[in-house]
């Protein structure tokens, strides 16, 4: 990796957006062809400094706020509504995204307009357990993205104490959202089965598929606010890893793949071009309880890279789930973050292995820098807001993604430790 520089967040003076519910749109960013990108000339320390600018420049104001209200959000858009509005979990989940990527990029103490944006935001990210359509008692399921703002919201309060970089005077709001967060989403898992899914058609006391893009993020949520001292339900936490291997399937041509719901149907596998960013979130997640292997890993990883180019043919592209192999276009850059994820948890105790997770994370990054904007973003909807989730993705992705670890259920009161090996790639300059 580059050795990284100092890079200043030069921040234009403007208008502060207000959330407005009219989608603004975007053109596609052209896919650059593989031979213009030269990953060791590409300072990655810069990329993700000019992506924390760009996400600075985001922020709004939340909708019906005064002109001198502080911004205090980055939603995330895609084309779901609730009452024809952008639904508070995207809100939520968008917001806690970007505020995670601020606060692991480098540099974060000494950038006050970082530090200010975070303040806000965390403020709303606590303010928002109040909202009606948040709350987990009202919950009646069907197709609901609460539960998404609770994971991400979850994982960046946590993120935020394990950082010591709470903002001042917010400890006690931190601590009752958290605890908010943590029950919302023990409240919310698929009876029986256990694990999450934001489409229950059913309603939430029948049992339903779990989602494996949702269930492993939520696991590690719970996995990092146990690390945080908090009491997670080891019932609730064994669940969802046995419906996490169970999605695996286990022989022939797509050994491997992750389902999108429910357990692998070894008459009816998944095709792996369309699995790979679940795959790669499923084998990390699994891989921080100790339930996967290198190899599986991996498999996981080489086939994110084997086949990028069927999820960049659905990036920034209308509709969700099209194509031979029903990739939605918000699959691109969670798959990536996913990569990132299941590279950081591939054994590092000697040079072979630190030189096999360098090589395949400098796969990832060329290809992420294939589809990067002129303006140093990412984005993967056609919508103009969304930006923010791409570019706090990309950021995670480049400069190192959190990861947790988990105790066997036997021993409940031991405290998961953070991976050691989930430090930023891109260091603070002299560090």
């Amino acid at each position: 990796m580059q050795a990284a520089c100092a890079v200043a967040l030069v921040i234009g003076v403007g208008v502060v957006p207000a959330l407005a519910q009219k989608s603004e749109k975007v053109e596609r960013t052209p896919t650059r062809p593989v031979e213009e990108i030269q990953l060791e000339k590409i300072d990655l320390a810069a990329a993700v400094a000019r992506g924390a600018a760009h996400l600075l420049l985001m922020q709004e104001r939340a909708e019906g706020q005064p002109q001198t209200a502080l911004p205090s959000e980055w939603p995330y858009e895609g084309v779901y509504r609730a009452g024809g509005k952008i639904p508070i979990g995207y809100r939520v989940g968008g917001t806690a995204i970007v505020v995670t990527a601020l606060v692991r990029a480098p540099g974060y103490e000494a950038d006050a307009k970082r530090v200010g944006a975070v303040a806000e935001a965390t403020k709303f990210i606590c303010e928002q357990t109040s909202h009606p359509l948040m709350s987990f008692e009202d919950y009646d399921a069907g197709y609901d993205v609460r539960g998404w703002g609770y994971t991400y919201a979850l994982l960046c309060l946590c993120e935020l104490q394990q950082q010591n970089r709470i903002p001042a005077g917010q400890e006690k709001d931190v601590a009752r959202a958290m605890a908010f967060y943590v029950q919302a989403i023990e409240q919310t898992q698929i009876p029986q089965v256990g694990g999450w899914n934001y489409a229950r058609p059913a309603g939430k006391d029948k049992p339903a598929a779990p989602s494996t893009f949702m269930t492993p993020a939520t696991v590690q949520a719970l996995f990092a606010a146990k690390r945080c001292g908090l009491t997670i339900s080891s019932e609730t936490i064994a669940k969802a890893l046995a419906f996490m291997e169970s999605s695996i399937a286990a022989e022939g041509g797509n050994a491997g793949s992750v389902t999108y719901a429910g357990p692998a149907n070894a008459k009816r596998p998944e095709a792996i071009p369309g699995a790979v960013g679940r795959m790669c979130l499923t084998e990390a997640t699994l891989a921080m309880a100790g339930k996967s292997s290198e190899a599986r890993l991996t498999r996981a990883i080489e086939a994110f890279v084997t086949h990028w180019d069927e999820l960049d043919k659905r990036r920034q592209k209308s509709g969700t789930h099209e194509g031979k192999y029903g990739v939605a276009p918000y699959y691109f850059m969670f798959a990536h973050h996913a990569a990132s994820q299941a590279i950081a948890m591939l054994p590092s105790k000697d040079p072979a292995a630190l030189a096999k997770r360098d090589t395949l994370q400098d796969k990832c990054n060329a290809l992420l820098f294939r589809v990067q904007a002129a303006d140093g973003s990412w984005n993967d909807r056609v919508f103009k807001r969304s930006a923010g989730y791409g570019t706090a993705m990309a950021m995670l992705s480049i400069a190192g993604p959190a990861t947790w670890t988990w105790q066997p259920a036997a021993d409940e009161t031991a405290k998961p430790d953070a991976n050691p090996d989930a430090k930023p790639i891109v260091k603070e300059p002299g560090k």
